[in-house]
């Protein structure tokens, strides 16, 4: 058991906030507080617990829970086994505008290892300033279908549905999981913290066959519904 100190490291990255860096935010709905209140698994529990809350009429989640474990559970068993719980997590508008809504999030601590993963909004859309991104960061995701335009003199990005859908398993998922594998060979700090978005960038784009690969096999199930 860890020292109650060491508890709990967060990597997270806030929407419009994708190539800039996780940056530890602090969140208006107490995340940490709540992170507490998740009870450790105990030896008989399949991990992870999934734990999948309602989101509201303004925003969804491009996969659900069933899909995401999927999407999980297609990685190897080493990376995964010690993850205790993937969270979709309902959002709520007013941290939307304020611009603390992450996308994603990996906490650790008091005996858990928790994936969270949140909604977005029905538009698909990223929203970011006045100032127009980099040529690299329109490049970078181009590659899950976007398009770049101007709303109110401030740049956005929206997504294709299916692009979003690859973009939640393969850049935020598995983003999210190269931080729990890199968490057992090195601590973060400050003083490391580019090195571990590195990692887990690396981690997200050596995986893009079985994002791919996942990614295919949840879109012939969900047309076989139809």
């Amino acid at each position: 058991m860890r020292n109650r100190k060491e508890t709990a490291w967060r990597k997270n990255r806030r929407f419009g906030e994708i190539h800039g860096g996780r940056t530890h935010r602090k969140l208006t709905d107490g995340i940490f507080r709540r992170l507490h209140d998740i009870e450790r698994p105990s030896a008989n529990d399949e991990l992870p617990i999934l734990i999948e809350e309602k989101s509201s009429r303004d925003f969804f989640f491009p996969l659900n829970g069933a899909e995401t474990l999927q999407a999980l559970h297609a990685l190897p068993r080493k990376d995964v086994e010690a993850i205790t719980h993937v969270w979709l997590r309902r959002a709520r508008k007013s941290d939307y505008l304020a611009g603390e809504l992450p996308l994603a999030t990996f906490i650790c601590g008091s005996g858990v290892r928790v994936i969270t993963l949140y909604p977005w909004p029905t538009d698909r859309v990223i929203r970011f300033g006045t100032k127009r991104p980099t040529q690299r960061v329109i490049r970078e995701y181009s590659k899950w279908g976007t398009e770049l335009f101007q709303e109110d003199e401030r740049w956005c990005i929206r997504f294709s549905e299916l692009g979003l859908r690859r973009f939640f398993i393969e850049h935020l998922l598995y983003h999210e999981v190269g931080h729990h594998v890199d968490w057992y060979r090195r601590h973060w700090s400050a003083a490391n913290a580019e090195q571990c978005e590195e990692f887990a960038n690396q981690y997200a784009m050596a995986r893009s066959r079985t994002a791919t690969h996942v990614f295919n096999a949840l879109e012939k199930a969900r047309s076989s519904k139809m």
